[in-house]
Formats: C-alpha cells, structure tokens, sequence
C-alpha cells in the first residue's frame, strides 16, 4: 500500500474516531452566559424555586449513567452546590421544567442549602454577580455515590477524573 494511501487511512481513521458529537447542554429557560428568570430563582431571593428545563445530548457510547450538578462558581471559597442528581439512565435526553418525578432509578442528593431536589440561586444581597454553572456528566458507571455533605469545590474535579464527557451551561443572578 502507497504511503499516501496509509496516511489517508489512518488520518480517517482518527477523524471517525472523533466523529461523535460532544456532548450539549441546553435550556429553554436559561440563554448561555444569561441571567436566571424569577421562576428559577430560591423563594427567599423572591422566585418561585421551580427547575429549569434541561436538555442534553451525545453522551458517548460507553455512558451508563450520567450526573447533573448546579454550582455556584462564585461562593467562596469551597463553591456551593444546589442541585445534584445521580444516576440518571443514559438514555435519558432531559429534564422537565419544575420535574417533580426523576427518571428511572436517579436520585437527588442533597446539595449545600441540605435539600435533596433543586435549590434556586440566592446570592447574599449586595455581593454581585454569582454565576450558576449546570453540568451533565456523563460516567461509566450505573451508580455514583456523592456524599451529602460534599464540598462543591470537591465534586467537578472528582468527577472530571471519571466522566467520560460534560457539557455545561452558565446563567447568572445578581443581587
């Protein structure tokens, strides 16, 4: 085989092997780099708590599970967490506005407010511009365990190290 043809063969080769698309995180009520509508926002900060819409797609071939988490990026110094949620089948493509009931098998753990479901933004008055970050992992394992009291500054990187793929999306509150 020419030279050329095998360079061609191997560099196609590398592109297929590339060729699925990265994963995306997307919300009909959260624009990227947006502010958060009232709706999501936590009822002490004047909203009305209800989780946003979330969808996702390309998780890679190997997912057996995939990992919701909505951090704030600008509590410091550890983070604060106000959603996660564990075990969602990798079939799954989203999540319902305000959903009450999670598909097959996930579970909510419950996040820095002690709440095991969502917990709208609330930044303390007079602090700013919190950006709130939502990350679908996707893991190759069925089950992932997340302490209740973990850090949030803890777990993006614990689960960087296993997640196959992310996709994140970022709205913002200011107070």
């Amino acid at each position: 085989m020419p030279r050329s043809t095998i360079l061609v063969t191997a560099t196609l080769a590398l592109l297929a092997g590339r060729g699925a698309a990265a994963m995306t995180l997307t919300s009909s009520d959260i624009r990227p780099n947006g502010p958060i509508p009232a709706a999501q926002i936590y009822p002490r900060c004047g909203g009305q708590n209800v989780s946003p819409q979330l969808s996702w797609s390309g998780a890679p071939a190997r997912t057996k599970s995939l990992v919701l988490t909505m951090i704030d990026l600008d509590v410091r110094p550890a983070l604060w967490s106000h959603w996660i949620v564990v075990d969602l089948p990798p079939s799954a493509s989203g999540l319902a506005r305000g959903v009450k009931q999670l598909p097959g098998g996930a579970a909510a753990v419950a996040g820095n407010f002690g709440d095991a479901a969502y917990d709208g933004p609330c930044p303390p008055n007079g602090t700013g511009v919190h950006r709130y970050q939502f990350t679908i992992w996707a893991v190759p394992t069925a089950t992932t365990v997340i302490a209740p009291d973990a850090k949030a500054s803890d777990i993006g990187p614990r689960l960087s190290r296993s997640a196959l793929d992310k996709a994140s999306l970022t709205g913002w509150v200011k107070r």
